[in-house]
């Protein structure tokens, strides 16, 4: 007589697999005993544990194998490398384990004859499955052997590049691999898209070419196939042909653009060539539709947001956002356009490049080498009459003198600098050769912001507020009284960096009357800033704080963006 083994209870194979403590089970017990809910949907329910985390441990005690949770696991390079990644791909599989002649494979099929038989036809081992997730399998397959694997791999079969490094692939049709290599682009554009990359850089070194995508405004590597350098010739032109560049062109930078469509979202890539030692350095730009923001979306405070939208309903004046470069200026005056946008209203502006198409706002493109500059645009837009104008950016004396004199005549002007503060856009502007006079009577007021990196709400934690980050921030133990911080502590949702998304800070400074008589007097930068901190401006390092107060940033992250400031 068989004795029949007693099946465990779902919170002692969630324990068993790591997907949930001890401590989370009691919890979700007690729980439990209140709502008289299933556990399983008590332990989501608390955010513990997923949909896919409680079905697929109560599967594999079905079917009798062991469950591998994939996020938990760091496989080792050899091991990965006992399977071809063209064969990982197709049979949708990754190897997790090689010990005693014993190569353990993780699949979402793990009793699946077919597969096993495969993998057996191409590694002399015994061949143990486990079973795994069929979206953590198709994750890991991306992280180990990197993106557009399967793509590299056929066409090394195909041709079979020379060993010199210096002998260049230029013509496609000659490893008839067009189509490979617009398969391989497509990958790159899909995984750049998942990431929420903003940038895809394609530089080639002596001997590998390396892809990084910038998400939340820092560079990671991705994971590409280490024989991709051979392909390199071959990538920018099919990205040239897409952009409509000149194939044949590789001595000069250039510059284009082209718009694929992911789902439902529309993407505008903007292209950059620049040539270096070792070949043409590619970035693309990837600009979204649907990443346009309203000013609710912003992170201003909501005094802050009051302050704008009176701002951006003045009859007249003009409006400078300060930063640096990727500080989100034009964001914000998309957003602020957007908010004004009304069928009443005649909306022009003139940028260089046209970042987004926004619906009912008529937008100029400059071209410098056959003339059309900012100055001279704006003086042909004021023939359109328009209600409010946007200059991309303020860069000499003429374009700064029109955007005065356009503004003193009835228009409202948005435009940007790149300063490191508020205060720093007057100084800016006296430099370009501004008269004072014209400063204090056109201008509104100058907004400095940064973007600073969102702790990641899936691996928040609670951490100490130190003697340092209150000496950063020019605080006292006094005023920190009780102030809680987070930091996050990295997990995949975030790809272990801690941090998910950006939102902005912000410096306003209101030319106020005080304001206007000391601009009109010449008086120095760092005295005006002394008078508006008198009359309640908050510095870019004050709302930062804020928002560390708010455990939606790190003091690092607010240190980091705004140490020209400090």
């Amino acid at each position: 007589m068989v004795e029949n083994k007693p099946k465990k209870r779902l919170g002692e194979i969630l324990v068993q697999n790591g997907l949930i403590t001890e401590e989370q089970l009691d919890i979700a017990l007690k729980k439990q005993r209140e709502t008289g809910e299933l556990l399983g949907v008590t332990l989501m329910t608390l955010g513990f544990v997923d949909e896919e985390s409680v079905f697929m441990p109560l599967l594999a005690d079905q079917l009798g194998v062991e469950f591998v949770n994939l996020r938990h696991l760091n496989i080792d390079r050899n091991v990965i490398a006992r399977i071809p990644a063209k064969f990982a791909i197709y049979y949708k599989v990754i190897p997790v384990d090689f010990k005693d002649d014993v190569l353990t494979v993780a699949t979402s099929h793990p009793l699946d004859i077919n597969v096993i038989d495969g993998i057996s036809l191409i590694v002399p081992f015994k061949i143990k499955t486990v079973l795994a997730s069929e979206k953590d399998v198709a994750e890991a397959v991306r992280k180990y052997y990197g993106v557009g694997a399967e793509t590299i791999a056929r066409m090394m079969d195909a041709v079979q590049p020379p060993d010199s490094v210096e002998t260049k692939i230029t013509d496609i049709s000659e490893i008839d691999s067009e189509a490979s290599i617009g398969k391989f682009i497509n990958q790159i554009l899909m995984e750049a898209y998942r990431q929420r990359a903003t940038d895809i850089h394609i530089e080639p070194f002596e001997n590998e070419l390396m892809v990084r995508y910038r998400v939340d405004g820092i560079l990671r590597d991705a994971q590409v196939p280490g024989n991709l350098f051979h392909f390199k010739d071959s990538i920018n032109s099919r990205i040239k042909i897409m952009s409509r560049l000149n194939i044949a062109e590789k001595r000069l930078p250039q510059d284009g653009r082209f718009q694929v469509r992911i789902g439902n979202t529309d993407l505008d890539l903007r292209v950059s060539f620049l040539p270096t030692q070792f070949g043409e350095s590619t970035v693309i730009r990837v600009l979204s539709s649907a990443k346009l923001y309203n000013m609710n979306e912003l992170g201003l405070s909501a005094q802050e947001q009051t302050q704008l939208d009176r701002l951006v309903h003045k009859p007249h004046g003009i409006i400078y956002v300060t930063g640096p470069t990727g500080s989100g200026k034009t964001t914000t005056l998309y957003a602020c356009l957007s908010r004004i946008n009304k069928a009443d209203r005649k909306i022009i502006t003139i940028e260089d490049p046209i970042e987004y198409q926004l619906k009912g706002i008529t937008q100029v493109q400059i071209h410098p080498l056959i003339g059309l500059t900012f100055a001279r645009g704006l003086r042909s837009m004021l023939r359109h009459d328009p209600d409010i104008m946007m200059v991309g950016e303020v860069r000499d004396l003429e374009t700064a003198e029109i955007a005065i004199q356009i503004a003193l005549t009835g228009h409202l002007v948005f435009s940007t600098l790149h300063t490191n503060d508020a205060v720093s856009g007057i100084t800016r502007l006296i430099d370009m050769g501004v008269e004072p006079y014209l400063i204090s009577s056109a201008v509104e007021c100058f907004i400095a912001q940064r973007l600073i990196r969102l702790i990641c709400p899936r691996c928040k934690a609670e951490r100490k507020l130190t003697p340092d980050i209150i000496s950063d921030f020019g605080l006292t133990p006094e005023k920190t009284q009780g102030v809680v911080i987070y930091e996050g502590k990295g997990c995949n949702y975030c790809n272990n960096t801690g941090y998910y998304g950006r939102e902005g800070i912000y410096e306003f400074l209101f030319l106020t009357e005080d304001i206007r008589e000391l601009i009109n007097v010449r008086t120095s930068s760092g005295q005006i800033k002394k008078k508006a901190l008198e009359q309640g401006m908050k510095t870019l390092l004050q709302h930062g704080w804020e928002k560390v107060r708010q455990g939606l940033t790190t003091p690092e992250e607010v240190i980091r963006v705004t140490k020209e400031e400090n």
